[in-house]
């Protein structure tokens, strides 16, 4: 199904079609099966056919959602610097300077509302009443579909409250036409995703997510994490620094962590290679990139062919490449928090470093200077690459909730006060990330005099970073526009500088504002 937007209410306004209606679509049971991958796969494909071809969206830089929200989490911050600033329009987003005009924060804000239109219609079909007319078999099959769009909703949802704190609200009983929607406050929204993945987690409930499910697929402890991640940042998120949800996080993270299913896996670089749909023991929820069935220019394959120069001495097919794109490296602040990089024990540190300087003298997109990450790779666990990169893409699943982040999540909201785990147990959750960093060496490991917050943020750029998450913590622990924390080009100068505190939100794009006279920017 497709759906072509220039605004939200544009949006709303359409019924998704192809060459079928909805309404044919929805008349056989085994298309809600179709329908939910199509869901699940508007994070990665920008469109029907191979690498976005046939686009669902008219967007600005005809790219998929996974590669804007990579740029929005990671391009402004202390981990990754960009190459292709102007012909990838990143200039504003790598010097925390963007409008309400800019594309990528248009383009990902429009794709996360164009997953929400799918869910919503989805869920229009999914009524008791309205899948009454097939077998028992089907109508259970169907509910467990229909939490499952209700959790793809709420994550949706959650970007939108991270990335823009407000936005649109709509749901399936929204009208589809002429109908303009109120808007979501930061409160409100935050309150909408909890009561749902509260619900999607509930025991004994027929509307709950199965406990487990196939690989992709949300299942209860997949909810349980983004509930935690919601709580972590609730003070944020709900505008109060007095609002403390540290005690729910510790009590989400723990459903995770006491579930058998899940341990650490051992070697972390398995964890970002081609064969990284095997580690679900490790790997909540990822986006699902194969170079055979979902070909996509985002995901895996736009972390990996970018992470590659094309005019260093690598060689792409160390990392089972065809060609590097050479768009970004990591920024010598992140680095330089492995300490010196030829020397550390810690097996995370994974940069390509011949001929590389660690910090920037001069412009930010001179190639030489920043060392190339060489965390993920299209390569199998044996060695071998997965696809032939340059045709169509590389098969390496990206990440979006993992075991460890749970870790370091629980022991980050006991240090803030949250109570159901003591600061031994936290200390020990960290403790079991670092040795698997540092391969069960003992030094890995660290006393209680250095666990403190400002640890635990640098411990999660260690362990984190690439994975989107960067961008909210640096806001959480008030070091994204602040002169606390400063790195080189922030804000647009060498040294770096802070910048006003209104980059911590981005802006609602200026053609839904027209559209939507219930939106606003106050800040912009």
């Amino acid at each position: 199904m497709t759906l072509v937007a220039s605004s939200c209410t544009d949006v709303l306004d359409q019924m998704p079609t192809t060459e079928d209606t909805s309404k044919e679509v929805y008349a056989d049971a085994a298309n809600y099966k179709k329908v939910l991958a199509k869901i699940y796969a508007s994070y990665v494909l920008a469109g029907q056919g191979q690498g976005g071809d046939n686009g669902d969206l008219k967007s600005i830089n005809k790219q998929d959602f996974s590669r804007g929200y990579f740029n929005l989490q990671e391009a402004a911050t202390d981990e990754v610097a960009n190459t292709w600033l102007s012909g990838n329009n990143l200039s504003d987003l790598t010097y925390i300077s963007w409008d309400a005009k800019d594309s990528w924060v248009s383009d990902s804000y429009y794709w996360l509302f164009f997953n929400i239109a799918l869910c919503n219609e989805f869920l229009r079909h999914c009524s008791d009443e309205e899948i009454a007319r097939f077998s028992e078999a089907e109508q259970t099959e169907i509910r467990t579909f229909r939490s499952e769009a209700r959790f793809m909703r709420s994550f949706s949802y959650w970007m939108v409250l991270d990335l823009y704190r407000q936005g649109p609200k709509v749901d399936e009983n929204t009208p589809v036409i002429g109908y303009i929607p109120e808007a979501y406050d930061g409160i409100g929204m935050f309150d909408f995703i909890e009561s749902e993945l509260k619900e999607l987690v509930a025991e004994g409930v027929s509307s709950a997510l199965p406990a487990t499910n196939e690989y992709g697929r949300a299942s209860k402890p997949v909810a349980w994490a983004l509930l935690a991640r919601l709580y972590l940042n609730s003070a944020i998120y709900r505008g109060n620094v007095d609002t403390k949800y540290y005690t729910e996080c510790i009590t989400a993270c723990k459903q995770v962590i006491s579930n058998p299913a899940f341990y650490l896996e051992p070697e972390y670089a398995k964890l970002f290679n081609a064969d990284n749909h095997k580690r679900t023991h490790e790997i909540l929820f990822a986006m699902v990139c194969d170079a055979t069935t979902s070909v996509t220019w985002g995901g895996g394959t736009y972390i990996i062919c970018g992470s590659c120069g094309n005019s260093s001495t690598q060689d792409p097919a160390k990392y089972g490449l065809s060609n590097g794109w050479g768009m970004f490296r990591a920024r010598g602040e992140m680095t330089a928090k492995f300490g010196d990089i030829a020397t550390t024990k810690d097996s995370r540190a994974m940069f390509y470093t011949d001929g590389q300087a660690q910090f920037f003298t001069g412009a930010i997109d001179n190639q030489a200077e920043g060392y190339f990450f060489e965390k993920f790779s299209n390569l199998t666990d044996e060695g071998v690459a997965a696809s032939n990169s340059a045709a169509t893409g590389c098969s390496t699943d990206y990440p979006l909730l993992r075991l460890a982040d749970i870790y370091l999540m629980a022991a980050e909201a006991q240090l803030r006060g949250g109570t159901g785990l003591s600061r031994a147990e936290a200390l020990e959750l960290v403790n079991q990330v670092r040795l698997r960093a540092y391969n069960q060496d003992e030094s890995g490991k660290i006393s209680d005099s250095d666990f403190t917050l400002d640890f635990i943020l640098d411990e999660r750029a260690r362990e984190l970073y690439l994975e989107s998450v960067r961008r909210t913590d640096l806001i959480r622990f008030n070091k994204f526009v602040s002169a606390d924390y400063i790195w080189q080009w922030k804000g647009g100068v060498l040294d770096g500088r802070a910048v006003n505190k209104k980059y911590n939100i981005y802006p609602i794009p200026d053609t839904d504002l027209t559209a939507n006279p219930n939106l606003h920017n106050p800040l912009y």
